[in-house]
């Protein structure tokens, strides 16, 4: 029998590196937080052969002192805790000090580094784990780290890196991120010897955004202050539609993601209970087959967490297409003891202490952000719901409102109209013009033309109806208790005994979500109603899913979820067909109720409402103007 015995330190090291250095990305990734967390504001990585061969990353931080080099070798030696207090309030992305002996046991490593106002700098290096004594060096201020060789003594993980192609890939995409996640800080890629891309600092970025942004460690707003909301009181998040920070760092994030995402985007500021949220979400239209346009930062600390892609999707449910995927950059800042990072080996990952509260600011954040941009890029802010109607001409002008409901897409559209003439232009204008415009004209019994001061709108009578009715139906199904509906023959089902038990103790929670439930044995419960909307439904599966939703969450969306399909089904079957001929007043209430309805860009299958050709399109097909 094998005796037990421990382990040789540089097998420790290696069987170590296996969990932080997967691959050239994972080596890049841990250099860059260090040089971030050394204060550094220019990083200049340089790759050869996708990392395999060689990469460099030199910063201009404050840089490692000659008698610490070994130190900073050495298995869980780190400058940035030394307290179970500090890790509990830890607002570095390092911490460990696993990094770099992880990466000198699996490569050839030299460190160089020089603090500021010293004679000279030191160089250390390491062969695989063989470390050689300090000694002098010529070096700026600041600290470069050399890897070569990478995994040149674990040859099965060397086996498993890709094409050069796809790992230079990699580095590029987490250079990006720590690039978006740092706008204040340049960096630099040049991969074999050819620049990618050089970055400026974003200098315009004021210090006292990002200072505001991010709570003091250890620190949460006065219950009592002005600008810190009762945690319930959602109203009280700021909203700001262009920041300033939103202008400073326009550049870095058309660099970055492309200038169509720009303007697509968004720009989000919310704050609330100890928490703020800033960046961008695009547009529903700008929506992609894959996630790989999504950027979550915890606290400066780029992740990937299901809680707050629940969220993001959430926001999204009823404007996305069915398998698109959003895209965002956002921030969160939150107190760092609301946040635990040493959950993941590669700090991938976190678990926030308040997940649910976390969780809901972030969706009525995103929420109300795309429902605040429904009109467009450009266009004035929608009236409020209750809102007087403004006063306006008669024809060509302003309508009166015109209410469209669900009986309107039965008989209030069937007055005939084909191609009017537009009529008569008011003797005074309104002092602004609406959002939308005004109509002009129905084009093939499916659209709506109207003229707007910068441009044509084209709209999609249906699908702007579908999301106005829809929209309606959720806003009075809401405003009044869900109704149940009994069952004509109760449903028992069959649980585990740890199902039955959640079943029994959430009772109450059940019935909010119109499941009345009650307990027949240790396996064995009975549903006897279910939400009215929800009778067509099979009980049993959801009581199933939503008791797993519980078991895995705490909470569950499903009967939510469920009923605005069926809302959204009614608002497709109630909205008005095509080759439904409108005239033009009930042409300019569509209009109007697009402006004042929220997410009224799509409907709700997530398909476009509306689109514009500005003034200067037309210009550019007519070729006026050479």
């Amino acid at each position: 029998m094998p005796r037990i015995q421990p382990l040789p330190s540089l097998l420790i090291n290696q069987i170590a590196a296996g969990e932080v250095i997967e691959r050239p990305a994972s080596v890049v990734k841990e250099l860059l937080e260090n040089a971030l967390d050394a204060g550094a504001t220019r990083i200049e990585i340089e790759i050869d052969q996708g990392g395999s061969h060689r990469i460099l990353v030199r910063d201009n931080g404050h840089g490692i002192p000659g008698p610490e080099l070994p130190l900073a070798l050495a298995r869980h030696a780190t400058s940035k805790i030394a307290s179970l207090a500090d890790l509990e309030a830890v607002a570095t992305l390092g911490f460990r000090g696993e990094a770099l002996p992880s990466i000198a046991a699996v490569a050839r490593l030299t460190i160089t580094s020089r603090v500021a106002g010293a004679e000279h700098g030191w160089r250390i290096e390491s062969d695989g784990g063989a470390l050689a004594a300090p000694a002098p060096a010529a070096h700026p201020p600041g600290t470069s780290v050399e890897v070569h060789d990478l995994f040149f003594n674990v040859p099965a993980r060397r086996k498993f890196l890709r094409t050069v192609k796809t790992e230079f890939g990699h580095v590029e995409q987490l250079v990006r991120r720590l690039a978006l996640a740092r706008p204040a800080v340049g960096f630099r890629l040049g991969h074999n010897g050819r620049p990618v891309f050089d970055l400026r600092p974003a200098s315009a970025l004021p210090s006292a955004v990002t200072a505001a942004a991010r709570p003091a460690a250890g620190t949460e707003p006065a219950p009592d202050a002005p600008d810190a909301p009762d945690e319930n009181d959602w109203a009280g998040a700021g909203l700001a539609p262009e920041p300033v920070w939103a202008a400073a760092l326009a550049d870095r994030l058309t660099t970055l993601l492309g200038a169509e995402f720009v303007t697509q985007a968004l720009a989000v500021e919310a704050t609330a209970v100890g928490m703020s949220l800033r960046g961008w979400i695009a547009r529903p239209t700008f929506a992609r087959a894959q996630a790989d346009f999504q950027f979550f930062f915890v606290n400066g600390r780029m992740l990937r967490d299901r809680l707050l892609t629940h969220a993001l999707r959430q926001a999204y449910q009823d404007c996305l297409q069915h398998g698109r995927q959003p895209a965002c950059v956002l921030f969160l800042d939150l107190p760092p003891q609301l946040v635990d990072v040493n959950v993941h080996p590669a700090k991938q990952e976190v678990r926030f202490r308040e997940g649910r509260q976390v969780h809901d600011f972030i969706f009525r954040a995103l929420h109300r952000r795309l429902a605040a941009g429904a009109v467009g890029p450009g266009a004035a802010p929608a009236p409020a719901a209750d809102a007087p109607a403004s006063p306006g001409p008669a024809a060509g002008g302003w309508q009166q409102p015109f209410p469209l409901q669900v009986r309107d897409a039965r008989g209030g559209y069937a007055a005939g109209f084909a191609f009017q003439q537009p009529a008569p232009a008011p003797a005074a204008a309104p002092a602004a013009s609406p959002p939308l415009g005004y109509a002009l004209a129905q084009l093939h019994g499916v659209y709506v033309l109207a003229a707007a001061e910068d441009g044509l709108v084209l709209v999609d009578m249906h699908a702007a109806h579908e999301r106005i009715v829809y929209e309606r139906l959720k806003q009075a199904h809401h405003a009044g208790e869900l109704r149940r509906q009994p069952l004509l023959v109760p449903v028992v089902l069959a649980l585990s005994p740890a199902e039955a038990d959640l079943a029994e103790a959430q009772q109450a929670l059940l019935a909010e979500l119109g499941l009345l439930v009650g307990r027949l044995g240790a396996e064995r419960v009975v549903l006897r109603e279910v939400p009215a909307l929800l009778h067509r439904a099979d009980p049993e599966q959801l009581l199933r899913d939503v008791l797993a939703d519980l078991a895995a969450e705490g909470s569950s969306d499903r009967v939510r979820i469920a009923v605005d399909a069926v809302l959204a089904t009614m608002a497709c079957h109630g909205a008005v067909r095509a080759n439904r001929r409108l005239t033009l007043d009930e042409m300019n209430a569509l209009l109007r109720d697009m402006e004042r309805t929220e997410r009224a860009d799509q409907c709700n299958h997530g398909r476009p409402t509306w689109i514009k050709l500005s003034a200067t399109a037309l210009d550019r097909l007519f070729q006026r103007g050479r």
